[in-house]
C-alpha cells in the first residue's frame, strides 16, 4: 500500500480526469463508427439475402441486432456508461469467437482475418477501459456535488 494510505485502485481513480463537456475520445468515436457500420452491414445483409433461414438467420433477428447496435452507438455518443460497457461486452464476445474460429481456420487468409479481428477488438477493448473510467469519474464528481444524473 502506498504511503498516503490510499489503495492502488484509489490512486488510479483519483488520477482520472472526467471528460470535458462535449469531449469524445478517439477510441470512443471509433467504436461508435464501428457500431453504426456493423448495423448498416447487418441491415444490408438482411435485405440482400434470399433465404436467411437456410443460413441460420432471420429478418427479425437481423433487425433486432441492428437496433441494438444503433442504440449502443447513440448512447455511447451520449456518454452513457452502460452503453460503453455493453459494447465492450460485444467486443469481448467477438474476440472469443475469433479465437475459436482461428483454431478452425483452414487457410492463411482465414487465419489472418481472425488475427486481425482479435487484434482490433483487443485494442478497442483496452482503449475503452480508460474511457469508461473517465465517464465514471464525471458521474462520481456530479453525484458528489449534489447534482442529478441524466440516465
Amino acid at each position: 500500500m502506498p504511503e498516503s494510505g490510499l489503495s492502488r485502485d484509489d490512486l488510479a481513480r483519483a488520477e482520472l480526469m472526467p471528460l470535458a463537456p462535449g469531449e469524445r475520445p478517439p477510441a470512443l468515436l471509433v467504436c461508435i463508427a464501428v457500431a453504426v457500420l456493423l448495423a448498416i452491414a447487418v441491415i444490408a445483409g438482411v435485405l440482400t439475402s434470399h433465404d436467411l433461414s437456410k443460413q441460420g438467420g432471420s429478418v427479425p433477428g437481423g433487425a433486432f441486432l441492428a437496433a441494438v447496435l444503433l442504440v449502443l452507438a447513440l448512447n455511447m455518443f451520449r456518454l452513457r456508461y452502460w452503453a460503453v460497457l455493453g459494447f465492450e461486452g460485444l467486443l469481448a464476445f467477438q474476440v472469443m469467437i475469433a479465437c475459436l474460429a482461428l483454431v478452425l481456420a483452414r487457410t492463411l487468409l482465414a487465419a489472418g482475418g481472425c488475427v486481425a479481428v482479435i487484434a482490433i477488438g483487443g485494442v478497442l477493448f483496452w482503449k475503452l477501459i480508460r474511457v469508461m473510467g473517465r465517464i465514471q469519474a464525471g458521474e462520481r464528481g456530479s453525484t458528489q456535488r449534489g447534482s442529478t444524473l441524466d440516465t
